[in-house]
């Protein structure tokens, strides 16, 4: 009853929160800035032997990879539930775990990998999602009808990529940011209204990767960095201009994990195998216009779980492994190492890290600093099949786990 009574207390303050800012609620991949860092507070510092409790789940979802998104009451998944038409379908619940709606938006992902990949951006009244096969849909949130579509290959003259589009768009005010990978139309900014071209750059002429765009404002000036199969590149958000371009190399192309931009000038990306570039730590100018590379590990490798920079240090994981690391963001070298908990994805809230071990298919807690990484608590994910790959989320005290074909809800709040 008490936790029925606090979801509905939720939804009602975020719908009065929103009506009296006159603003749109944002959801997006891997959080508000997108690296990975949940502004949330109060949350349990260690949980109960079996993990806390699970509120609802589902396990309907069919074929997926992407994470959820928590905007408007609402929480919103991807999968692929029938393996003849291969269609996507938009999932929408409640915080009660009810079905509000489901919508099929067109074909999704089912050559490799089977599942639909991107996570949905969604702000105020509007849903975006990208398809496996290079298609961006913009989706009514009462009803989930389409109100406009862009195809990457048709209408942009992109190339198709080994894996399927993985990307989640980027909103900028007005302005929807993706990143087709066309050789004119590399990095593209449309109107998120009606679809329309704003600008369009050329970037480095190569074809598109499976991590998302990010934007930040460096002193004043806003800055999308985007990454394509043998680049890292900054761009100006409001004309597309590129300002420049760093070769970061990885043998297979992935390129699987979203920059992280912290600290006022610092920049890190990462790569997912030993012939590739590593680990990489860029400086930006003042103005952002030109960055160096501070230094490089080519021995370290991430594939998709994801990188943390906080305190000035980087908490990532090793590709398949059980090595957790802190990384002193100064200098690239190790300042901790934890071989207790499988490597995967990583997010952090209220001062703790909360990993996903993409083989063991376990959720930790985990406290990282310059004295020790401990393991404080952790449990099995119960439900789902195939591959641990979805990013977790926090939203109000609540941890969504997706496993595949499911998706969990966890209350974590301290009280």
């Amino acid at each position: 009853m008490y936790k029925t009574i606090y979801l509905i207390a939720v939804a009602v303050f975020l719908f009065v929160s929103c009506a009296e800012t006159g603003e749109d609620e944002l959801s997006q991949w891997r959080g508000p800035n997108r690296d990975g860092i949940y502004p949330e507070t109060n949350l349990l510092k260690e949980w109960p032997e079996n993990g806390p409790e699970m509120i609802w789940s589902n396990a309907d979802l069919g074929y997926g990879h992407g994470s959820v998104a928590v905007a408007n009451g609402k929480v919103y998944v991807t999968g692929i539930p029938d393996t003849v038409s291969s269609n996507g379908v938009l999932f929408t619940f409640d915080f009660n775990g009810e079905l509000l709606w489901k919508k099929e938006y067109g074909p999704d992902w089912s050559v490799n990998f089977h599942g639909a990949r991107s996570t949905p951006t969604v702000v105020g009244n509007h849903i975006y999602i990208e398809s496996g096969f290079g298609k961006v849909y913009c989706l009514d949130n009462n009803n989930g009808e389409e109100i406009w579509s862009v195809d990457f290959l048709k209408d942009l003259d992109a190339d198709s990529i080994q894996f399927g589009y993985s990307e989640s768009v980027l909103i900028d005010g007005d302005t929807l940011i993706c990143v087709p990978g066309g050789k004119e139309n590399n990095v593209v900014a449309l109107n998120r209204f009606t679809g329309e071209k704003i600008w369009s750059s050329p970037g480095f002429g190569e074809v598109a990767t499976y991590n998302s765009p990010i934007l930040f404002d460096n002193n004043g000036k806003k800055i999308v960095v985007a990454m394509t199969s043998g680049s890292v590149m900054g761009l100006d958000a409001k004309t597309g201009k590129m300002f420049w371009r760093v070769h970061q190399f990885q043998d297979n192309l992935i390129h699987a994990n979203t920059p992280v931009y912290a600290n006022g000038n610092l920049l890190v990306c990462s790569a997912s195998r030993r012939d590739s570039s590593g680990l990489v730590m860029f400086q930006l100018s003042d103005d952002g216009k030109n960055v160096n590379v501070k230094w490089r590990d080519g021995r370290f490798t991430n594939l998709m779980g994801g990188h943390m920079l906080i305190d000035n240090t980087i908490f990532i994981s090793s590709y398949q492994k059980k090595d957790w690391q802190l990384i002193n963001a100064e200098n690239g070298e190790m300042i901790q190492q934890n071989k207790d908990f499988g490597g995967g994805a990583v997010i952090y809230a209220d001062g703790l890290y909360y990993c996903y071990s993409e083989r063991e298919g376990e959720i930790a807690l985990i406290d990282a600093s310059p004295e020790k990484i401990s393991v404080i608590s952790k449990f099995e994910v119960p439900f789902g099949k195939n591959e641990h790959w979805a990013h977790p989320v926090i939203k109000d005290g609540l941890l969504y786990v997706r496993h595949g074909n499911a998706l969990m809800v966890y209350d974590i709040r301290a009280n």
